[in-house]
């Protein structure tokens, strides 16, 4: 889904007094939701997807390959994105300890970060269960619309 879409969307959601749209594509799924000043608040989260076994070749004669089977590639996990371009803030405050850590169990509900967008602070949620396996943001430090900020193992 491209900006010009998400711009569309949004339009729809306000002309039709939406509150959230959510649509998922090739294991990325984008959720617009009207945020508490009535502002759209866009989440994205990338899901790995696993090939299903009618997209495997299989040989076309009963005789074994001549060349060996490919090895398994590392499965990336899933990401929590950065909903909107802002500064990232894995703390409440400078002298409060983050929200969440490696191996912190979280649920969808669970406050992972702020980002400051326009001088508003903005919790932003897992939106998955799993274990924190990552954290790819450094506090204070800008982020970009999109940008994978935490690395999850869902539960």
């Amino acid at each position: 889904m491209d900006i010009k879409e998400i711009k569309a969307v949004i339009d729809l959601m306000r002309k039709n007094s939406l509150a959230e749209f959510e649509y998922e594509k090739d294991g990325t799924k984008i959720r617009i939701r009207r945020g508490p000043n009535g502002e759209p608040q866009i989440f994205t989260t990338s899901h790995p997807s696993a090939p299903s076994l009618h997209s495997i070749p299989q040989p076309q004669s009963s005789q074994a390959p001549s060349t060996p089977p490919p090895t398994a590639t590392p499965v990336l996990l899933p990401s929590i994105n950065s909903p909107m371009v802002g500064t990232f803030y894995a703390a409440p405050a400078p002298d409060s300890p983050a929200y969440v850590d490696v191996g912190t169990v979280v649920n969808a509900e669970t406050v992972v970060c702020i980002i400051e967008a326009m001088k508003v602070m903005n919790e932003i949620k897992a939106e998955l269960s799993g274990t924190i396996t990552e954290i790819l943001a450094e506090s204070g430090k800008p982020v970009e619309f999109g940008k994978p900020l935490f690395r999850i193992r869902p539960t």
